[in-house]
């Protein structure tokens, strides 16, 4: 019997990569983006075994939808894999009330109005897995960034309470912490000057995390990363936090040299450009 997967921030740059990847298993699909055109296209491309749902997630009569269209065609939810996000580099101090809403709606509020949507599905299934994409920004704070990195704060801490409730009724939770990964989302978080910090190393691919997204669903465990180190490194430094405003300037100038870097590199494949000392991305059509 195929496995019933719900992926939410399907067209994505992980979230691609994970279908194509499940899609070679005996799996059902059921995508959800809110970026119609991509999805579609990504469902063409994967084949009758891949539904698209076009959502916004931050409308909850839309996600109860998205939950009421599964439970009427298969009756059960076997994964749920909650991907979705978004980052806005934005000064705190001037950024918008509703700039902040919803970033913290996409990131926070909406996997977990999904979540608990779809418990009833998720315990119709003989092997109910739940699966969220956090971040390390969910363990370290990122300075340019502090509304997704208390998103992320809160996305981890309310899985890691849920396990206690959902794995004695039979669904199995986990969460995946990258770091930077080279998507589109931090390719622009790039341009726009985003957390510095992040760019020590060079970033990740959607492969290294789609490897930790897959054992963990063969395999679950509460928690993992696809760069274990980072995931214990940043767990210790947050055991002293009142050392981070002397620690963070010490890597702030490691981090802006691989910032430059990556946009460098991204200049060198055509997908950024320099012009009058502002980068831009480039359109690909």
């Amino acid at each position: 019997m195929s496995e019933i997967i719900l992926i939410t921030g399907a067209a994505g740059g992980i979230g691609q990569c994970l279908c194509q990847h499940l899609i070679k298993r005996d799996v059902q699909l059921i995508l959800a983006d809110r970026d119609a055109a991509r999805l579609q296209n990504l469902c063409s491309s994967l084949g009758e075994r891949a539904i698209p749902f076009a959502i916004d997630l931050t409308d909850e009569p839309q996600i109860d939808g998205l939950v009421d269209f599964i439970r009427e065609r298969f009756g059960r939810l076997d994964v749920l894999i909650n991907n979705a996000a978004i980052v806005r580099v934005e000064a705190f101090a001037t950024r918008s009330n509703a700039s902040i809403r919803q970033e913290l709606d996409v990131n926070l509020l909406a996997p977990l109005l999904l979540t608990r949507q779809a418990i009833g599905l998720l315990e119709a299934s003989n092997n109910a897995r739940l699966v969220t994409t956090v971040s390390i920004a969910g363990i370290f704070p990122t300075m340019e960034s502090p509304i997704y990195s208390a998103s992320k704060f809160g996305l981890r801490g309310a899985m890691l309470a849920l396990a206690l409730e959902l794995v004695p009724r039979g669904i199995q939770v986990s969460c995946v912490l990258p770091s930077a990964t080279d998507t589109p989302m931090l390719r622009q978080e790039a341009i726009d000057g985003g957390n510095a910090l992040q760019f020590m190393d060079p970033p990740q691919s959607p492969e290294d995390v789609v490897r930790t997204i897959l054992r963990l669903l063969d395999k679950p465990t509460l928690e993992s990363a696809p760069r274990r180190s980072e995931l214990w490194l940043t767990k210790l430094a947050m055991l002293f936090p009142n050392l981070l405003p002397r620690l963070l300037p010490l890597f702030q100038a490691r981090g802006e040299r691989g910032l430059q870097r990556y946009l460098q590199s991204l200049e060198a494949q055509g997908l950024a450009e320099r012009k009058d000392g502002k980068w831009s991305l480039v359109s690909k059509g």
